[in-house]
């Protein structure tokens, strides 16, 4: 469910906007918990190939998936802009390795495009709409969506 507000009669939402590679995504800031600085990650043995390993949170253990993975790119090693967004999708709680965050953009939702049909890619399930901006293309996505029940499933077994 995205934050919305009613201006006017334009129905605005809030996306938390990072890159990956040369794209830049969105995400509800509704569906983000947090935004962390990448700390230590700890290997898991036996983790699925997309799971980085897991961190402590506050008391908390936290599986970190590889985004770049997952969208199947390059991989790129984790830098001083690198950051984590913690996810609350269902029942669970994980974080997403980025390239970088760059600004909260709030958006006019009449302006949201449908997500194109792009021949069946597995990637494609993620994309829940697009925005077309000045600065080029933004590709929101539905953090539901980045993982299937099964992959949930297999990360609450670790």
């Amino acid at each position: 469910m995205s934050q919305q507000s009613v201006f006017q009669g334009e129905s605005l939402s809030r996306w938390v906007t990072f890159q990956l590679d040369e794209e830049t995504y969105g995400i509800d800031v509704m569906q983000i918990r947090e935004v962390l600085r990448c700390p230590e990650i700890s290997p898991v043995p036996g983790a699925p190939p997309f799971m980085l390993g897991i961190i402590n949170l506050r008391g908390a253990v936290v599986a970190i998936i590889d985004t770049r993975s997952r969208f199947n790119l390059p991989p790129h090693e984790v830098d001083d802009s690198s950051r984590i967004l913690i996810l609350e999708t269902a029942d669970h709680v994980v974080g997403f390795l980025v390239d970088s965050v760059s600004e909260v953009a709030e958006l006019n939702s009449n302006d949201v495009e449908a997500a194109p049909d792009t021949g069946g890619r597995s990637t494609s399930r993620f994309i829940s709409g697009l925005y077309k901006r000045d600065e080029g293309l933004l590709i929101l996505m539905d953090a539901g969506k980045l993982l299937s029940d099964d992959e949930m499933a297999e990360l609450a077994a670790i």
